[in-house]
């Protein structure tokens, strides 16, 4: 191997290192928005209570 091979093949080895920390932190970014959407979006639901605490508590097993 010369030693501008040796050169080229650490800059390249750079530059995909850097590559992959960019890409793992846009990841972590996108995983952050996509989790307070979802928070967001389940604070907005409304509450499972029944409109009588009766109905839907029983199942029938006879039937």
């Amino acid at each position: 191997m010369e030693v501008s091979q040796i050169a080229a093949l650490a800059t390249d080895m750079a530059a995909a290192k850097t590559a992959d920390a960019v890409n793992v932190t846009m990841l972590k970014k996108a995983l952050d928005i996509q989790s307070s959407t979802m928070q967001g979006l389940l604070s907005a639901l409304p509450p499972t209570l029944p409109a009588n605490p009766n109905i839907g508590r029983n199942v029938n097993t006879t039937a």
